[in-house]
């Protein structure tokens, strides 16, 4: 049964000057917050490896920011802005960043009203080399468009966005990124290109603490899910039921659901992206179960009946799939929403950042942590906690 739920409840007091506007000079000097069956305390994110269970199994989300974000100009010097979302021919993030002459990616438009027919160009400044990129704008899709770039020097596409490109920051930060943001809106660990905004979490990770962390017999694992635009949509109806999710790709090793099927072992996610993929196996190995083969979760899949399934069999079901097929991963869309009544079946702990009032993320961290998020978000408020992408961190325990 899909949950009743009012956005207006998960609502906080934000100051503007709470918002975290630059990283801190040192990526493990923030700030973190410890939440456990009601009880709060803080440290210092370089403390974080003192705080987690030995022998547990930590899972990152190793996807990397592209530079997504485009100005061009039409002939009669109108700006517009293309924000590359995710791409449409060819279909697969790593072909089409390696295409040479021309793609199509769905973008969000901004100045849209001004753009007609015309092909656009480049808005080059002195630094800007000329790679011939022009734009046109194929179809409208509400807020987005279907865009096909081509561009004359032979670059592949993901060099075209790097010199071309900004890094998209959150819209929230009221700034224009800067020379800083392209190495600090970035994990140490960033892999593979196709994300437009970080997982925020994990840019508190040194070398340092990811070696303590190894060194207390902590496994370190990676799963990818490429973060969308929507993550910084907020909530516009009252009711929770009416917000639909966006569809985000993700990628998990066939290794990585054999660990976690036969472990008994703590697992703990690194940022809400990671416990989204994680939670979606089981709703994938349901597919497999009922239908043969995986399929994308749809965004009320965990709360529109219940599963006769144990945790177990689900992922047994992809594996099996994966194996049959001689796949070495599984690649996947999920529209899942987290939300209070939602069941757990593969987390226990959780770093997280400090989210956006009335957002999807809060109602995660609420559901996570069986309600008490205002408990965490008081003390966090009262104690001179940074907030949103660049600021400070959270270890939460799952109910």
């Amino acid at each position: 049964m899909i949950p009743e739920i009012h956005i207006e409840d998960y609502n906080y007091p934000l100051p503007d000057g709470r918002i975290a506007k630059y990283p801190l000079p040192e990526r493990d000097s923030s700030k973190l917050l410890r939440y456990e069956a009601g009880h709060v305390d803080e440290f210092i994110f370089r403390q974080l490896p003192d705080l987690l269970p030995d022998h547990a199994v930590m899972v990152f989300n190793d996807t990397k920011v592209v530079p997504a974000r485009m100005h061009f100009q039409r002939a009669t010097g109108a700006h517009i802005e293309i924000f590359c979302l995710e791409p449409v021919s060819p279909v697969e993030y790593a072909t089409a960043f390696a295409a040479t002459e021309t793609c199509t990616w769905k973008c969000v438009i901004g100045n849209a009203k001004k753009w007609k027919e015309d092909v656009l160009t480049l808005f080059r400044t002195p630094e800007t080399p000329d790679m011939g990129l022009e734009a046109r704008l194929l179809r409208r899709e509400g807020q987005t468009g279907v865009v096909e770039f081509r561009w004359t020097d032979g670059s592949l596409f993901s060099r075209v966005l790097e010199v071309c490109g900004t890094v998209p920051i959150p819209p929230y930060l009221n700034r224009e990124s800067e020379k800083i943001d392209i190495e600090r809106y970035q994990t140490l660990y960033a892999h593979i290109r196709g994300s437009v905004a970080a997982p925020t979490a994990g840019l508190h990770f040194t070398e340092d603490v990811l070696t303590r962390i190894k060194a207390k017999g902590i496994d370190t694992e990676t799963v990818c899910l490429h973060v969308g635009a929507g993550t910084f949509l907020p909530v516009k109806s009252s009711l929770v039921s009416e917000h639909p999710m966006h569809r985000e790709p993700f990628v998990v090793k066939l290794q990585l659901l054999k660990d976690i099927c036969r472990m008994d072992r703590k697992l703990i996610a690194v940022g809400t992206t990671s416990v989204r993929t994680l939670e979606s196996l089981y709703y994938v190995g349901v597919s497999c179960l009922e239908k043969g083969a995986p399929e994308d979760v749809a965004q009320w899949a965990p709360y529109e009946r219940e599963y006769p399934y144990s945790t177990q069999e689900a992922l047994e079901a992809i594996i099996s799939y994966l194996e049959a097929n001689n796949l070495t991963e599984l690649k996947i869309g999920t529209r899942i929403i987290i939300v209070p009544g939602f069941r757990f079946r593969l987390v226990d702990l959780m770093v997280t950042n400090f989210h956006q009032p009335e957002s999807t993320l809060i109602l995660l961290v609420s559901a996570f942590v069986g309600g008490d998020w205002r408990t965490i978000y008081d003390y966090a408020l009262s104690h001179g906690f940074r907030f949103l992408s660049y600021g400070d961190s959270s270890l939460l325990a799952r109910a």
